[in-house]
């Protein structure tokens, strides 16, 4: 039996891992003592904020056909299932951001790990547009992957101004 996933389910996938971006930076923004990388890891945090704006909207504005269920769920474990991926593929909450970060870490650091998680998240919704059927909205995570590709490029800039 293959799982199939329609849009709706991506997005929320897309959400998650949206959140999970926000609160790492955050809170590594709370550990920086330097103000610039401070600042720079807010300015990071604000972006995946407004990239979980934008898969709401891309949610929100979902056909009805796109919210179809391609999957047999009596029990709503489909939520609970896709957030575990999220969780565990990128931005892993179930570790806490304290955890991995010790205040120590440079912004270089910061953000050579920031762009292996954009990448890896890539990765994610590359695997997961070959589980969405056409007819309920692949398209629409190429347009999540477009975003995560203009993130690494952003990402990659700021690498170059903290090294000139």
């Amino acid at each position: 039996m293959s799982m199939r996933f329609n849009a709706d389910d991506v997005l929320e996938m897309a959400l998650e891992i949206e959140r999970n971006g926000a609160a790492f930076y955050n809170r590594a923004a709370e550990l920086q003592q330097d103000p610039h990388g401070r600042a720079t890891l807010l300015e990071l945090a604000a972006m995946e904020e407004d990239h979980e704006k934008t898969f709401a909207d891309i949610r929100d504005g979902l056909s009805a056909e796109e919210r179809k269920e391609t999957i047999y769920d009596p029990e709503g474990q489909l939520p609970l299932y896709l957030r575990a991926m999220a969780d565990k593929q990128v931005f892993d909450t179930k570790a806490s951001p304290a955890d991995r970060l010790t205040g120590k870490e440079s912004v270089a650091d910061l953000l050579r790990y920031a762009i292996g998680m954009e990448k890896d998240s890539i990765v994610f919704y590359i695997g997961l547009q070959e589980l969405v059927p056409e007819r309920v909205g692949a398209a629409r995570v190429g347009h999540i992957i477009k975003e995560e590709m203009g993130h690494i490029a952003t990402l990659g800039d700021l690498m170059r101004c903290s090294h000139p």
